[in-house]
């Protein structure tokens, strides 16, 4: 760790408990930080108008590599509530973390949910995976269960709203469950044989077992194993055996190794394509549909939908899809 954040986290250990019943810095709301995109849009949906979010890793950031900065760390030790999704997806912030969740709540929401549904990581026997495949989010139905754990930590905090938040929640699960429901139904559209995802990384095993996709990624769980020829080579020739013709990059993951698969299988006589941009460990751009987590999934389930033969409206779950992001 870097000394800057020694001395910082030395500070945060003598320091007193947390605040409770949301008094918050400035706006006199909440004051939460939240490490990823998928955390963070939870967390304003659930706390509405009482909460101000501060978001650690932005569009296009690998939370797997991503290291604290000195102002992270501040916001960090500022905040009122921490959350971040857990299961080691931050690993480069577990002590930090760690560390400042001696004072403060800091709560991984992702740890809530039934161990029983959780995935191997499966790839390597990285020791910052020890704990499972953290990429939950892209089940939907899995990634609701986090929003009752947000829930109960801000009714917690601040009990005077907690029938606001339970209200929020309500509506929140309710809109996740459609869009569920409406993913199952999608990738159903799908030729059987055509049902098969191959991305950047393995971040989508989760997704494919929810919606019944195939999923191979060319590297590992983690953005920090290496892809190998091997490995290439044999996702080139399970294209050309399932005629699949679309494969896909990352917002948030270098492209050389799809661009690899294209070559090959282009050596090999079979047309491969890129059949758009899937968002994995971060949501699109802030301020834009894609840039929600319902935007997020329903960008993914349409954009795969779409590439591998399903019928599906360009515009998506709810018609909101941006022009630029349709394929």
């Amino acid at each position: 760790m870097k000394s800057f954040e020694v001395g910082v986290l030395l500070l945060v250990l003598v320091l007193p408990g947390c605040k409770s019943g949301g008094s918050g810095a400035g706006d006199g709301n909440i004051q939460v930080v939240a490490t990823v995109g998928m955390v963070a849009d939870l967390v304003r949906n659930v706390g509405g108008e009482h909460v101000t979010v501060t978001q650690i890793c932005g569009s296009g950031v690998d939370p797997h590599l991503y290291k604290p900065t000195s102002d992270d760390v501040h916001a960090i030790i500022d905040a009122d509530v921490v959350f971040y999704c857990g299961l080691r997806l931050e690993g480069k912030m577990s002590d930090t973390l760690e560390k400042v969740g001696r004072t403060k709540p800091v709560v991984a929401v992702a740890e809530g949910i039934d161990p029983s549904k959780l995935m191997s990581a499966g790839v390597g026997g990285q020791a910052a995976l020890e704990h499972g495949d953290p990429h939950v989010w892209n089940d939907i139905s899995m990634w609701s269960q986090c929003v009752d754990v947000i829930r109960d930590e801000l009714s917690t905090f601040d009990p005077q709203h907690a029938e606001e938040y339970q209200a929020n929640a309500a509506a929140l699960s309710d809109q996740l469950a459609a869009l569920h429901r409406w993913g199952v139904e999608t990738v159903a559209t799908i030729p059987a044989e055509s049902r098969l995802l191959v991305t950047s990384h393995d971040a989508f095993n989760y997704f494919g077992r929810a919606y019944g996709l195939e999923v191979q990624g060319v590297q590992g769980i983690s953005t920090e194993s290496e892809a190998g020829l091997q490995r290439i080579n044999g996702l080139v020739d399970l294209l050309i055996e399932r005629h699949v013709g679309a494969v896909f990059i990352e917002s948030s993951v270098s492209a050389k190794n799809i661009e690899a698969l294209i070559e090959g299988a282009q050596s090999k006589g079979h047309s491969v394509a890129i059949g758009g941009e899937l968002y994995s460990d971060a949501m699109g751009p802030s301020g834009t549909y894609e840039g929600t987590y319902i935007g997020m999934l329903d960008h993914n389930l349409t954009t795969a939908a779409l590439a591998l033969g399903g019928q599906v409206d360009a515009g998506g779950f709810q018609g909101k899809l941006r022009t630029e992001a349709k394929h």
